[in-house]
């Protein structure tokens, strides 16, 4: 089996041609090595790049299907929840590669990432959690728009 290149390293002096390039070897080597955790960790890791989360969430929840125990599906899908501001499962899913380090660097890789969560998340920046209903400011601007438009009919 040949070694893939790393274009990751530097995303940003990756062109979007060499980019598309790189998704489709990787999409052929998970077909040709359906059960390989490796290879679909790093196409989720190329779909990210190319700015396609749901490619990207789906490549990485079927490396950690197939491998449960891969540290660096975890991490890389818990950075995907990082990235996308999703703070709270980022952190859950951080917690889970924090477990799964088996050295020394992993763990300070997955620690470091942890600490930056708790960061974002003292200091407020994460994705507000929409838990409270709509109804009344759907029924606001409802009525507010029907009013505009009688106003605008009877002048």
């Amino acid at each position: 089996m040949r070694v893939l290149p790393i274009p990751w390293r530097d995303p940003h002096t990756v062109e979007p041609e060499q980019l598309a390039q790189y998704i489709t070897m990787l999409e052929r080597a998970c077909v040709e090595h359906p059960n390989n955790a490796d290879f679909r960790t790093c196409l989720g890791m190329a779909h990210a790049m190319n700015f396609d989360v749901y490619k990207s969430m789906d490549a990485l929840e079927e490396a950690r299907r197939l491998e449960p125990d891969n540290f660096f599906a975890q991490l890389k899908y818990s950075e995907l929840y990082y990235r996308l501001r999703a703070l709270l499962r980022a952190e859950e899913e951080t917690l889970k590669a924090v477990n799964l380090a088996g050295n020394a660097w992993e763990l300070s890789l997955a620690r470091k990432q942890l600490a930056e969560i708790r960061r974002l998340k003292r200091e407020g920046t994460q994705k507000p959690a929409w838990t409270k209903p709509l109804n009344v400011p759907v029924v606001m601007l409802v009525l507010m728009t029907v009013i505009s438009g009688i106003l605008l009919a009877w002048k």
